[in-house]
Formats: structure tokens, C-alpha cells, sequence
């Protein structure tokens, strides 16, 4: 492949599904040939007529112009027969996520295509070594994940198996940046970077939700206020379906021998089993019957706001609200007011225990990421709620919604940024990829307004470390145990993406 002349490739796409659609689409907008295989009749043609038609959508829009279309259609070739991919210079397959399925094409292609041509998989999880197991070339094998739709996801993955060259990954890079893909070398681990990396986002919501702390409205709302997410954790499993994300996780969880740290919860598994998967079915963590509403996610407000508060530990952040609230400080506990405190990683009783103060009277705030849209706040057991409701109320009057939760060591946000931040460090101490390409790839592969990496840094090494052990040390439990890469760098003061 490496004498191949570019601009002359020719891609052959096995599987006319929506990935293997998605795929040509791109690949025939930049100029490639493009040959379509499926086993189904008619689907290679179907595939092609679909993407005339979502391509003429957009020229009826103005956002493409005719010539273009017509130059993309025109690179579009469809064949019923495996052995019309002879001539390809690359073979993707993007069929089912079967092992022995993608084995058995693969030994089919070996026949067919030259032996300087490369054959990639589309497989999200499958290791490459596994598929490449028993070919005779298995140089030329790799991975070149895409991400669903296609024509919108920036990120291709490119993954080499334990023989590839370095000059497949070369061409295969190449390809994706050419196909207008921002293409990342990952190594061949299960669920590579993004599948991996994803599901910190989702399982410790679902722990989060296990623990009875807060509804799935409200760590979503959280999640997308506080944090920036385009979707709460929730509201994403919904939409890609939990026949969809509950065997990734549970794969993933498998592969690397039940680590913790990629745990589901039994009600993850509970709405797959009862067929409740999401808007697919109309209904998942959300019911989207006609008529049904969303739950909220905010407190509701009276009219006995707080006027005077006692600061416990005070940083500068809880001084500014205190001050922006017009609330009047007390130099000594009166044994009324309320107590404010806004704890890293602590929940309300151990912070309570730990400085003496009233667990009745006490109110903590999340202070850790943006708070002009709204604020979680939690209270320990036996709290009082004239008290907290007063708190409630002059944030409401402040301008802010108020997502008032259970007790819970580092609130919503803290602790699913905390497990989003450890796994990319974590991954990073593995080696799956460079640092900088992890972050690249958690942001194009799956939206999240920071990488990993980046959620580390920007909160601080420190404070992520702090936030995990104090979540190991209150439950008890190894899923919040910090990695390797995280502590070093907290420890030394230095940024985590140093190698």
C-alpha cells in the first residue's frame, strides 16, 4: 500500500449498514472509489440510493452544491458479489460483532483481494489480534473504528494488531484524514479508547443512582449545567439504547476481570432484561409515552430564605456566594443558623463528624465546577428541613435552580468527574495512546466538553485525588481507587499529560 497512488484508492466497504453506509458516504466525498458488498439483496444498491438521497437533501437546502453530489454518487459502485472487491486497495468490514463471523470473512477475503492490499475491522470491541488469529497476512490487518452517524463523528480510531506494520497504520492513517476524520492510533485493548473510556461517564451515575442519592433527572441536569455536558449519562444511555451500552459495559467489565472501576449496577441489566431500552421502546430511565413529562430536577422554593449563616471551613468561592447571596455572617455559632460548608469529596456526615459541627443544622454546597445556572447541595441524615429549605431559597432567589440530593461523598459532580478523570489516567498508564490523543479522542468520540486528562487538570491532580480516596476510604470500596498515573502527578505538581 505504500506505493499506492492516493488519489487512485479504492475502498471496498463489506456491509451495507448504517456504519458501512456511513463509511462510504465519507470516503466517496473525498474522491475515493468506493466498491459496496452485503450478503442481503439489493442492500449494497439500497445503500447507495439512500446516500444519493441524503446528499440531493442537501443540495435542495443549499448546503451542498449539485456538481458535488453528483461527483460523491458518481465514486459509489455496488457489487453482489464478494469477489468484486478483488481489486480494492483497502477492504473495510463493518458486519455483525460476532468474533467467528468477522473470521470467516476475513479468510474469505484473503482469497480474493492482492496481498499488499489491507483489510480493516469496523469492530468497536473485538480485539484485532483475535480477528487476525489464523490468517495468512495478518501484517496487514487493523482496526479503523468509526463512530455512528459517520458523516457527523470527527473521530476514527486506528488500531494495529500484534503483526501489523507500521506502514498499514500509515495508510489507514492517512485514509481517515483524508475521509476528513481525526484519526487516533490506539492499541488493541478491549473497547480500544472510546468504549473504554466511556463508561466511567455512566457507571458511577448508575452507582450514584444505586445509592438512592439523586434521581436520574438530576444528575443529568447536573451533568449539563454544572459540567457541560451536551447529554446527562442518563439521557445518553436512553438515546444509544440499553441493549446497546449495558453489553459494552458488561463486556468491557468482563475483559479486564471485573476491575470495579467498570461496574454497572443490577438496574442497568434490570431494564435490559424487561425490553425497557430507551427511546427505542419509549421508555428506558425516562418514560417517552405520549404525554409523559420529564421529572424535574429542581427544588422547589418557598419563602423563607436564610438570612444569616455560620461558614465552616470556609474557601474563597463559598465567602463570594455568601457575599453575592447578601447573607450576614456570624462569627460564632448561635445554635440556629444554618451551617454552610462546601466539602471536596466528603459527604455531609463526615465533614459534620470530622469539624464538630450540628449534622442537623449543617448545608453543603458543590462549589467545584459552574454554579451560575444552578447548585447540588446535600445535607446529612436527621438534617432539619426548615433549615435546608431556607437554604434553598436564597439560591432560588439568587437567579439559580437548586438540585438538592442525599447524602454523598463528592455530590454528583465531583465523584463522576473524579471516575471520568481516573480512567483517561488510568488509560494513559496503560499506554492505549497518547495523552493528548486520549483527551482528542473522549471529546470527538463522544462529546464531552473535555477530555479526561483535561477534567484532571483544569479541577487540579490534587483535588481529584483527594475527592477518590475520600470516596475509597467512606465506602469501602476499590472502584474509586486512584490510578498510578494520577497520584504521581498529584504528588509532584506536575501537569498530568508528562510523560
Amino acid at each position: 500500500m505504500g506505493t499506492t497512488n492516493e488519489s487512485q484508492i479504492t475502498l471496498g466497504i463489506v456491509g451495507a449498514g448504517a456504519m458501512g453506509t456511513g463509511i462510504a458516504q465519507v470516503a466517496a466525498t473525498a474522491g475515493v472509489r468506493v466498491m459496496i458488498f452485503d450478503t442481503r439483496a439489493d442492500a449494497a444498491a439500497k445503500s447507495r440510493n439512500d446516500i444519493a438521497k441524503r446528499l440531493q437533501k442537501r443540495v435542495d437546502e443549499g448546503k451542498l452544491k449539485a456538481e458535488d453530489a453528483e461527483a460523491t454518487v458518481a465514486c459509489l459502485n455496488v457489487t453482489d458479489r464478494i469477489e468484486g472487491l478483488g481489486d480494492c486497495d483497502v477492504v473495510v468490514e463493518a458486519i455483525v460483532e460476532d468474533l467467528d463471523v468477522k473470521r470467516a470473512l476475513f479468510q474469505k477475503l484473503e482469497e480474493i483481494v492482492r496481498e499488499d492490499a489491507i483489510l480493516a475491522s469496523n469492530t468497536s470491541s473485538l480485539p484485532i489480534g483475535a480477528i487476525a488469529a489464523g490468517l495468512k497476512h495478518r501484517q496487514r490487518i487493523a482496526g479503523l473504528h468509526f463512530f455512528n452517524p459517520v458523516p457527523l463523528m470527527r473521530l476514527v480510531e486506528v488500531i494495529p494488531g500484534p503483526e501489523t506494520t507500521d506502514a498499514v497504520i500509515d495508510t489507514l492513517v492517512a485514509l481517515g484524514s483524508r475521509f476528513g476524520r481525526d484519526p487516533v492510533v490506539v492499541r488493541d485493548t478491549p473497547g480500544f479508547l472510546v468504549n473504554l473510556g466511556g463508561r466511567a461517564y455512566t457507571t458511577e451515575a448508575l452507582a450514584i443512582l444505586n445509592e438512592n442519592v439523586a434521581t436520574p433527572a438530576q444528575i443529568d441536569a447536573v451533568m449539563r449545567d454544572c459540567c457541560g455536558f451536551r447529554m446527562g449519562p442518563f439521557e445518553l444511555m436512553d438515546l444509544t439504547g440499553i441493549d446497546v451500552n449495558f453489553p459494552v459495559t458488561r463486556f468491557v467489565h468482563e475483559s479486564f476481570f471485573g476491575d470495579p472501576r467498570l461496574r454497572s449496577t443490577p438496574f442497568h441489566r434490570y431494564l435490559l432484561e424487561t425490553g425497557q431500552l430507551g427511546r427505542k421502546t419509549g421508555r428506558g430511565f425516562y418514560d417517552y409515552g405520549a404525554g409523559a413529562q420529564k421529572p424535574s430536577a429542581d427544588a422547589a422554593g418557598t419563602d423563607a430564605a436564610a438570612k444569616a449563616v455560620v461558614l465552616v471551613e470556609p474557601g474563597e468561592r463559598l465567602k463570594a456566594l455568601a457575599a453575592e447571596l447578601g447573607l450576614t455572617l456570624l462569627d460564632k455559632d448561635d445554635g440556629v443558623a444554618p451551617l454552610l460548608a462546601a466539602p471536596l469529596g466528603e459527604d455531609a456526615t463526615a465533614f459534620a463528624t470530622r469539624t464538630k459541627s450540628d449534622a442537623r443544622r449543617l448545608v453543603a454546597l458543590d462549589l467545584s465546577f459552574d454554579t451560575s445556572v444552578r447548585i447540588t447541595l446535600m445535607t446529612a441524615p436527621g438534617f432539619d428541613p426548615a433549615i435546608r429549605q431556607s437554604v434553598v431559597d436564597a439560591l432560588i432567589g439568587s437567579g439559580r435552580a437548586v438540585t438538592a440530593i442525599a447524602d454523598s461523598p463528592g455530590f454528583i459532580a465531583q465523584r463522576i468527574v473524579a471516575m471520568v478523570a481516573n480512567l483517561g489516567c488510568e488509560m494513559a498508564q496503560m499506554g492505549l495512546a497518547a495523552p493528548h490523543d486520549i483527551d482528542k479522542a473522549m471529546r470527538l468520540g463522544l462529546n464531552y466538553p473535555k477530555g479526561p486528562l483535561e477534567f484532571a487538570q483544569s479541577v487540579g491532580p490534587s483535588n481529584v485525588l483527594s475527592v477518590l480516596r475520600a470516596m475509597q476510604s467512606l465506602t469501602g470500596d476499590d472502584r474509586y481507587r486512584p490510578s498510578q498515573w494520577l497520584r504521581r502527578r498529584a504528588a509532584l505538581d506536575v501537569a498530568v499529560w508528562t510523560e
